[in-house]
């Protein structure tokens, strides 16, 4: 309009001088015949066409926002976090020894296992873990007797189901209390018992035997961790046991003994750890009471725990200063066990020692070896032994390809039970 308004002032002379010799308003009245079914321009077209967009744009955003509202009340809460990860494994197991107790099934087998972790704060500082997993595991990768039981193995039938859940909340600076209906001991422990990773179920923990060995019941806990690395804690889990099963008009029918009962199966756990920046050290002592027997690295006399034990465990581990060198990560551990109900031969023992190796031939990736002594009482059966060896690939931040070797000596405490494995595990992160 601005630019309207100057050129009409400088073409306002010449139109005075034209106007002696043209008849203007006979040329308008031409323009106007000639025109009278044009659109017309004014202020109020433009804001016609304004007021049509803006209508247009505010509904394509009302449309956006109702289907934020419909993600949102179908996602998380902002304090909700979900983490997770795929595990294919391709595998075989071959029988190379003599004995009678001869593990399940040989065949290469072909499997996944689906985990999620799901965290929630309400407060900043506590927090809710629901563990969820499914996968198809089964044969030889579950077999807990023999020691070839995959620790990325899970076998429900497809089915997705809740691994576990408890709520950990602070009291103080210093302390941390857990609580739940499907916990295991060792989550509840102030100092990590070891750093190698390991992929034998029976190589967790630094063993997993008669100390550390547990499983997934209700448990309660808390954990002291002061400024200078001293860690203390101490911790429960118990579980139901069957104790009576009468027949009643020829129905047997079993009954619970209840949690934290007389007759329950109970594992009480302390531990007093030490961790700086390159080592940590820790003791542990587990009342087992009624019959908990639950090891992942034990022979069958290793396991067998009639009555109650006092399960001694010592771990350490260290590691240097830089990744790449050929001095590897070291941990150790070593438990010891005193049964109730025997008169002579009532103690066990084990070892474990893992060795790890990280950015050797490329950065992110992992040598591991591992070997020990299941628990065994002394002198009961021949003496077993078990080893693992690995090489972990990091093809990106999310996929790592593992290629596996493992075997055993006289598995079980059984004389000649000698098998020797291989696998492949591909894991995905997300």
């Amino acid at each position: 309009m601005l630019v309207a308004g100057a050129s009409l002032s400088l073409i306002a002379p010449i139109t005075a001088q034209a106007s002696d010799v043209v008849d203007l308003e006979e040329i308008n009245s031409y323009s106007r015949s000639k025109t009278k079914n044009s659109s017309r321009l004014d202020s109020k077209t433009f804001i016609n066409e304004v007021s049509e967009d803006i209508a247009i744009l505010k509904g394509r955003v009302d449309s956006l926002e109702v289907q934020q509202n419909e993600f949102e009340a179908g996602g998380f809460s902002d304090t909700t976090t979900l983490d997770g990860k795929v595990n294919f494994t391709l595998g075989a197991l071959s029988y190379d020894g003599t004995g009678t107790d001869t593990v399940s099934n040989e065949s290469t087998l072909f499997q996944y296992t689906w985990t999620g972790n799901l965290n929630t704060s309400f407060t900043g500082d506590d927090n809710l873990y629901v563990r969820l997993k499914t996968g198809n595991a089964s044969s030889w990768t579950k077999d807990k007797d023999h020691g070839t039981y995959l620790s990325s193995a899970k076998g429900n039938s497809n089915a997705l189901k809740v691994d576990k859940i408890w709520y950990s909340f602070p009291v103080g600076e210093q302390n941390t209390v857990f609580v739940g209906p499907m916990i295991e001991n060792y989550y509840m422990h102030g100092t990590s018992p070891s750093i190698y990773k390991p992929v034998l179920k029976a190589f967790t923990l630094g063993g997993n035997a008669a100390a550390y060995g547990a499983s997934t019941d209700t448990g309660a806990g808390w954990v002291y961790k002061a400024d200078n690395g001293l860690a203390i804690s101490s911790n429960i889990g118990t579980k139901s046991k069957t104790t009576v099963c009468p027949t009643v008009n020829g129905v047997k029918t079993c009954q619970d003994s209840g949690l934290l009962t007389n007759e329950s199966k109970t594992s009480w756990a302390t531990q007093v750890g030490l961790t700086k920046d390159q080592w940590a050290v820790s003791g542990m002592v587990n009342l087992k009471y009624n019959d908990w027997g639950d090891s992942y690295f034990s022979t069958a006399t290793g396991d067998d725990r009639n009555e109650n034990s006092t399960n001694y465990g010592l771990r350490a581990w260290w590691r240097p200063a830089e990744t790449g060198t050929v001095v590897p990560e070291i941990s150790f551990g070593y438990d010891y066990s005193v049964l109730d109900g025997y008169s002579t031969n009532d103690t066990t023992d084990m070892y474990f020692v893992g060795l790890s190796w990280l950015d050797t031939i490329n950065p992110d990736d992992r040598i591991g070896i591992a070997f020990g002594q299941p628990q065994r009482k002394a002198n009961t059966g021949a003496e077993p032994f078990m080893w693992e060896a690995y090489y972990g690939y990091k093809v990106n931040d999310s996929v790592t390809v593992t290629p596996i070797i493992f075997g055993a000596s006289n598995a079980n405490g059984i004389d000649g039970e000698d098998y020797t494995g291989a696998v492949i595990e591909t894991q995905f992160k997300f």
